[in-house]
C-alpha cells in the first residue's frame, strides 16, 4: 500500500507511522529521516539542504521533493511506502501527485489522525525529559516519575524542552492549521482521506487505522 499519514503535532503520528509501516511491511519514509540521511551521507541534496538550514532558512519544497523521490525509488519501496511529514503543504501534495503519475503509481489512502487541540497541547506541554544522555521521557499526567523532577531510570534531572512549552506548541499548531491541514481537503477531493480517532491507547489507535485501511482496500 502507498499511504500518506497526516495529523497535528502530538497526535502520535511518529509512533503510528512506525507501527503501521511494520504491519504493512512497507518502508516508513519521514522528512526528518530523509534530511538526516542525506546530510549524514553528504549527498548533493543533503549539502544543499544543510546550506539552507545553517542559514536559518526553510529547505525549499523542490529539495524535499527530490529527496522523497529518490527514497521512493529505492527497491524496498517498490511495493509501497508510508509517507510521514511529506507532503507538508498543498504545493508538495501537487508535486507528489505529478511524481506518482509519471511513475504510473497511485496513492491508496491518506490517513488523517485527529485529536482535540487541548489534548494535543496537554500531551506535548506535559512532557519532561531527562537531562542525562539517556533522555528518558516522562509526563506530568500520563507517565509520572516516582519523584517529581527526577528520572526513575538514572536519577537525572527532568526538564521541559523549550519546544514543548505551551506557547511553542500552540504556535506549531497554528503552522499546522495554516500550512498542512489544507492538504486534507485537497486529498478529500480525490476520495483518499480516511479519518482516524487518535485518542486512546496506542494499540487501539493502530488497530483502528489497520481496520480502516483494510475496509478501504476491500472497497476498491
Amino acid at each position: 500500500m502507498r499511504i500518506v499519514l497526516v495529523g497535528p503535532p502530538g497526535a502520535g503520528k511518529g509512533t503510528q507511522a512506525t507501527r503501521l509501516a511494520e504491519k504493512l511491511r512497507v518502508p516508513h519514509i519521514s522528512t526528518g529521516d530523509l534530511f538526516r540521511a542525506n546530510i549524514s551521507r553528504q549527498t548533493e541534496l543533503g549539502k544543499l539542504a544543510k546550506s539552507y538550514m545553517d542559514a536559518g532558512n526553510l529547505v525549499p519544497d523542490e529539495v524535499t521533493i527530490a529527496m522523497a523521490k529518490d527514497r521512493m525509488e529505492q527497491p524496498d519501496a517498490e511495493n509501497g511506502f508510508l509517507l510521514d511529514g511529506f507532503p507538508r503543504n498543498v504545493s508538495q501534495a501537487q508535486a507528489l501527485d505529478e511524481l506518482l503519475t509519471t511513475e504510473n503509481i497511485t496513492l491508496d489512502a491518506v490517513l488523517d489522525l485527529e485529536a482535540p487541540e487541548d489534548e494535543v497541547v496537554k500531551r506535548i506541554a506535559g512532557r519532561r525529559v531527562c537531562r542525562n544522555e539517556s533522555a528518558h521521557v516522562f509526563h506530568v499526567t500520563y507517565k509520572k516519575p516516582a519523584r517529581d523532577g527526577v528520572c526513575d531510570e538514572c536519577g537525572g534531572e527532568l526538564y521541559q524542552r523549550d519546544d514543548d512549552s505551551e506557547d511553542t506548541v500552540r504556535k506549531r499548531l497554528e503552522v499546522y492549521h495554516t500550512q498542512t491541514e489544507p492538504i486534507i481537503d485537497y486529498y478529500k477531493a480525490q476520495g483518499l482521506v480516511v479519518t482516524i480517532e487518535a485518542m486512546g491507547p496506542v494499540d487501539e489507535v493502530t488497530e483502528r487505522a489497520m481496520g480502516a485501511l483494510k475496509r478501504e482496500d476491500a472497497d476498491r
